[in-house]
């Protein structure tokens, strides 16, 4: 592998090493119904990630001290599986892991109806079988497509997106290269209708100015993103009523 030195992120043109422009997403798809056995499952690549997301529950909470009396409690579990990289990694739970299922839990928390649910648990397992940069927002996005399509209440989606520093210039969905070589990288969730922040964190510098910048190009993104987990959820109740129309 390079170094950032011998390694030119953005070209004369301004295009990045993938020709894309700066706020361009990476090529993305998601789909429903991906795993019999779950009650909702989605499947996303984005760009070179590729994550599979079950989601089981609401069901009783065990062991029972971990419930709470008031609300459904949601535990995301992060993984990524020891070939997802390179490098291969060792397998089972590690600090990072731990970090991004709690973020993870607490923003997808935000927008299910927990209230619904007294004493119950709702669990979600992320699985990254190829990591490509941006792999906690793509679970995260993947996430609230897979709780959607197991019919447990939601308040909203929860859509993520990152934006970064390259070179000097801020950019929107960092690739790889982007992530390891760039001066910062900016993961956020939002729930579109209110516009609420459900997760943001920040690796590296980036001024006001720029911050901004970044938040402002997430944002915008976050429609189009949107507008795909929507559409593979439409493309899943499409299905049943086609299956139900030929009875």
């Amino acid at each position: 592998m390079g170094t950032a030195s011998d390694i030119k992120l953005i070209n004369e043109d301004g295009l990045r090493l993938d020709g894309r422009s700066a706020d361009e997403l990476r090529p993305m798809k998601i789909e429903t119904d991906v795993l019999a056995r779950a009650d909702g499952s989605a499947y996303i690549e984005w760009g070179g990630n590729k994550i599979l997301v079950a989601v089981y529950g609401p069901r009783e909470a065990f062991p029972k001290h971990t419930q709470d009396i008031d609300k459904a409690v949601v535990k995301a579990r992060y993984n990524m599986a020891a070939f997802s990289v390179d490098e291969r990694k060792r397998p089972g739970p590690d600090r990072r892991s731990m970090e991004i299922s709690k973020v993870i839990s607490e923003a997808l928390s935000s927008a299910v109806m927990v209230n619904q649910f007294p004493r119950a648990e709702i669990d979600v397992y992320i699985e990254v079988l190829q990591a490509d940069a941006g792999t906690r927002i793509a679970g995260l996005t993947a996430s609230s497509v897979a709780l959607a399509a197991a019919g447990i209440p939601m308040k909203d989606m929860v859509v993520g997106c990152t934006a970064g520093k390259v070179e000097g210039q801020v950019v929107l969905d960092l690739s790889k290269e982007e992530d390891n070589f760039g001066q910062a990288d900016l993961p956020m969730a939002v729930l579109p209708k209110s516009g609420n922040v459900v997760l943001l964190q920040m690796d590296g510098d980036l001024s006001v100015e720029e911050f901004e910048k970044a938040s402002s190009m997430i944002l915008e993104a976050t429609k189009k993103i949107h507008k795909i987990q929507r559409d593979a959820l439409a493309g899943k109740y499409k299905a049943i009523a086609l299956e139900r129309s030929g009875e």
